[in-house]
């Protein structure tokens, strides 16, 4: 029951900032135009690389330890105070690095300086004390009530192009001022630390073994637009980033069950109840092939119109590009089942990062020449192959640990239903018009399709549908 309450908190959050960019992203596109989304994204990008430098994997690391040791307070609180002393110094040593390259980079330095917000808030992260709780609810209604302030801030102080650094204020202090909001929950949720018994380093090493996958992670998360701003320029920079950002809005809610169940497994592999364990991961892989697979396909299918017309003409080439990576949903979906919830509560980190490290590498050498050659499309095509690759190796590596046909009961019917919802959410888009009635009567046509193409073939969700359907009639 505590798993399903924590996915509808997580999940309903989803949503919500499934929502925001709706509300946003046509205003924000049109305002600032290609070139500031670009240079948004752009600046961005470089940050994100020392807030990565600065987490160095505590954030995992943490939501796991705390999860392991749940059920003694003193220990937890210990560990908890430890880590984060040891986040705030490699956060400092992140930030002196940045202040170094900022002083030998020659462009965008204003804005360099408002998304530096975002290296400080990493330091006063502490949500993944909660998460390793399976304390979901205070981090999602912080989220909430962050966001939407960020909202009203948005539509009051961003009227022209010339916004664009009011813009990235907003958008980093938003994430600091959220991030400090945890810590008045902490007195109820831990005991003062023992500093005379610190011992910060030896959490020093396991968190350094799962940054190398934060790292080979972030690579194809953010080096295409790195890459797309040196290469192509900062509109084709923009262009990605808000293709990817929608697809990413979209595999947020799948992604979301894996970000619940996974301290609910590191705690049950702790206690060494492994059948349950497997139990747990056969309805997740059932459920995230019926959530992802209709999300893939039916994004693909309003795609062409629904880009230039959400975000603009002038983001034209959207649509084609939401259609080439609409299937990291599924891909990312499963990568998300068996690394963060298996790989990495099973202690299994090593496994993990050759995956992913794998697939960052193929993303990287395939980016120059298709940026080179084809531009942001490439990118996208690079995308696409650095998650086959991920998730093909995360399964590849588990084959012989879990029961695969299990993990997959059902999945052609998914897939037969998938694409006959593609089929007439495709042709319904490319033959009306693009407006908000006609994009809800495409949604609602996909939806109607694919859940009879799941009932008409018997698909496993179905029956759960089913159950639950009679114990609430």
């Amino acid at each position: 029951m505590k798993v399903m309450k924590n996915f509808i908190y997580n999940a309903s959050y989803q949503l919500f900032i499934l929502i925001v960019p709706l509300i946003t992203t046509p205003y924000i596109s049109r305002v600032l135009g290609s070139e500031g989304v670009g240079i948004n994204a752009y600046t961005n990008s470089i940050i994100q690389y020392f807030v990565l430098l600065g987490s160095i994997g505590i954030s995992t690391y943490g939501n796991r330890q705390i999860a392991y040791q749940r059920n003694n307070k003193e220990t937890l609180s210990q560990t908890f105070w430890e880590i984060t002393v040891l986040r705030i110094i490699t956060i400092c040593i992140a930030y002196t690095a940045f202040l170094v390259y900022l002083s030998i980079t020659s462009e965008f330095k204003f804005y360099f300086v408002g998304q530096s917000f975002q290296i400080i808030a990493a330091a006063l992260d502490i949500s993944w004390l909660f998460m390793g709780l399976e304390n979901f609810k205070r981090t999602v209604i912080r989220n909430f009530l962050v966001k939407f302030i960020s909202i009203i801030c948005i539509f009051t102080l961003i009227k022209k192009s010339s916004d664009l650094g009011t813009y990235i204020l907003i958008l980093s202090l938003s994430t600091l001022i959220g991030n400090v909001s945890l810590w008045g929950y902490l007195k109820k949720t831990v005991f003062k630390p023992v500093f005379s018994e610190f011992h910060i380093w030896k959490h020093l090493a396991p968190s350094i073994s799962l940054f190398i996958p934060q790292i080979a992670i972030q690579i194809y998360l953010v080096l295409n637009k790195t890459m797309l701003g040196n290469i192509s320029g900062v509109k084709s920079a923009g262009y990605f980033e808000y293709s990817d950002r929608i697809v990413k809005m979209v595999l947020a809610i799948v992604t979301s069950l894996g970000t619940v169940m996974m301290p609910r497994i590191a705690s049950v592999f702790a206690a060494k109840q492994y059948e349950k364990l497997r139990k747990y991961l056969y309805m997740s892989g059932d459920f995230t092939n019926f959530l992802s697979i209709p999300m893939a396909f039916g994004l693909a299918g309003i795609a062409p119109r629904f880009g230039p017309w959400f975000m603009g003409k002038e983001f034209e080439i959207t649509g084609k590009l939401i259609s080439i990576e609409a299937i990291v949903i599924f891909l990312i979906g499963w990568g998300a089942l068996i690394g963060t919830q298996y790989l990495i509560p099973t202690n299994q980190i090593g496994k993990y990062t050759w995956a992913v490290s794998i697939s960052a590498i193929i993303n990287l050498v395939l980016n120059v020449p298709l940026i080179s050659k084809f531009g942001v499309v490439g990118a996208t095509f690079a995308t696409v192959a650095s998650e086959i690759s991920s998730t093909g190796l995360q399964l590849f590596f588990v084959r012989k640990q879990l029961n695969l046909g299990k993990l997959f009961y059902g999945f052609w019917k998914y897939c037969i239903s998938g694409l006959l919802m593609f089929c007439v959410v495709r042709y319904m888009n490319i033959n009306t018009k693009m407006s908000i009635i006609n994009l809800s009567i495409q949604v609602g046509s996909g939806i109607l399709v694919y859940f009879s193409g799941i009932f008409l073939l018997r698909a496993p969700f179905s029956f759960t549908i089913n159950k639950f359907l009679k114990h609430k009639l």
